[in-house]
């Protein structure tokens, strides 16, 4: 029974999570995004405290069960050893704690925490690893079935289902969850919960709780026949049917082992005094040939989105239109509700959901270096609505809080530049004024080129003290593949 609620459970949270991140239609936040701030290193750098509370009190009743029911990398980690498992049953064995691995990653994710190396926080962090991975290996997919079924209903004029853009947004991001997912599945399918266990440092931590926790998995030492069931089917490598021994801080209390045991010597609950039992004759040890297992028939579908950029753009028929270049900025943009870049990069953990959940195309995983796959704003594909706040209502860290349209629309996240060389009304003679008839803000007017000559080219003139950053500018500009406006980010956002 303790098995089917985990995993009656688990399925649950693993699909909701999933659908967070897949929705194409922006309405399934609304519901699902608790599933987002439940995880335990969001809720720790958004001080949810709540949440914290919750999580440590989880922890000390029953166990590590966050690690195996709400955290999807667990999860995901459990339905890759279960289908190894349908192939190749009995295949684990007991194995000691790798305690330099487990302490020395812990170590690595605080000291870069500290310093600010965000990069690697990321990249350890289990919720964020397993939102890379969706968003940039099955999103994907799942817009490609979202397009054809939009193209079936369009031919019987249904707009039941809209088109979106497929596209990679950052190849360097893409191939990190790529490899993400591949060390994970290798992992999980030769070991279980390999990766929980000796690599991510919240599993580390929880560790830490359960092995105080009040309900625990352990041995009626006079049922015990030492079938060695319970070590062969569990995934966490924790019991030693010999000794009678559970290292409560690798079980994730799935109850695979209280199923299998055949003798009813395994039971689940608060052991008030349990024996020591004695120790068996001591043989040589087992040679455990189940340890061969390889990776079989990994299937990841390749996102091959250059081909649906491969046929150019055309203006008429006459003219290839050429794709923008992303502006070079000094200092990087961060979405209305960040407050700062430093309060920003402090809290974000890479996970994409904003990027998923940005209904313009403005989000981006970064490649800089020191804030690698955190995102970043650009406008070569849309620009940051005032009236959408959509990445602040889902972010579950605090790196963009929560904030209103009339909030929004009065924040200065940027101040938008000009550059003349660009500017098709000087380069090719052209009136324009696209950037100033499409300004939200009305913080761009045209003015003569020449200030002695009223009849020279129209040329656009910024005021930045109303000008909030949101990239429309840049956004409409016609020269290519250069805008001839652009906009420059703030360290510290402030109100118009």
């Amino acid at each position: 029974m303790l098995r089917k609620i985990r995993i009656t459970l688990a399925a649950i949270m693993m699909v909701m999570v999933t659908l967070l991140f897949l929705d194409v239609s922006g309405t399934l936040h609304h519901y699902l995004a608790w599933t987002a701030r439940i995880q335990f290193l969001p809720a720790l750098l958004a001080l949810n405290v709540v949440v914290i509370v919750a999580l440590v009190l989880l922890t000390l009743i029953f166990g590590r069960i966050y690690c195996s029911v709400i955290c999807p990398l667990g999860i995901f980690q459990d339905i890759v050893s279960w289908i190894h498992g349908k192939r190749k049953k009995n295949r684990f064995t007991s194995s000691p704690e790798k305690r330099w691995l487990r302490y020395g990653v812990l170590v690595v994710f605080i000291a870069a925490f500290i310093a600010g190396v965000h990069s690697l926080v990321a990249l350890l962090a289990p919720y964020s690893s397993y939102g890379r991975m969706v968003t940039n290996l099955l999103l994907p997919v799942y817009q490609w079935g979202n397009n054809i079924l939009a193209s079936i209903a369009e031919r019987v004029d249904s707009y039941t289902f809209y088109s979106v853009d497929v596209w990679i947004k950052s190849l360097p991001t893409f191939l990190i969850a790529l490899a993400t997912f591949i060390i994970v599945v290798v992992l999980a399918w030769r070991g279980g919960r390999t990766y929980c266990n000796t690599i991510c440092p919240v599993g580390t931590i929880l560790a830490q709780l359960a092995r105080f926790s009040w309900l625990k998995v352990y041995f009626d030492a006079d049922k015990c026949k030492s079938c060695s069931l319970c070590t062969k089917n569990c995934k966490a490598s924790c019991i030693d049917f010999k000794t009678h021994k559970v290292d409560y801080t690798r079980c994730v209390t799935c109850g695979n082992c209280i199923e299998k045991c055949n003798f009813g010597a395994l039971h689940y609950g608060h052991p008030k005094a349990v024996a020591q039992p004695v120790k068996p004759e001591t043989s040589k040890p087992e040679t455990d040939t189940t340890r061969r297992a390889f990776l079989v028939g990994t299937a990841i579908v390749g996102a091959d989105v250059a081909l649906a950029q491969a046929a150019k753009k055309v203006d008429g028929g006459l003219a290839i239109i050429e794709d923008k270049v992303p502006a070079k900025r000094s200092t990087p943009l961060t979405p209305p509700g960040s407050v700062s870049a430093s309060n920003f990069a402090q809290h974000c953990t890479a996970c994409q959901l904003c990027v998923a959940k940005c209904p313009n195309g403005v989000l981006r995983p970064s490649t800089d270096p020191m804030h690698l796959m955190q995102p970043e704003l650009s406008f070569e594909r849309g620009a940051c609505r005032p009236e959408c706040v959509e990445c602040s209502s889902v972010c579950p860290t605090g790196a963009i809080k929560p904030i209103t349209v009339a909030e929004k629309s009065s924040t200065m996240i940027g101040h938008a530049v000009w550059i003349k060389d660009n500017c098709v009304v000087l380069s090719d003679g052209v009136n324009c004024g696209n950037c100033a008839r499409h300004c939200p803000a009305g913080a761009i007017m045209m003015v003569p080129s020449d200030p002695n000559d009223e009849t020279s080219p129209m040329v656009p003139a910024v005021n930045s003290a109303m000008c909030i950053g949101c990239g429309t500018c840049e956004y409409v500009c016609p020269a290519r593949p250069f805008s001839a406006i652009y906009v420059e980010g703030h360290e510290v956002h402030s109100q118009i």
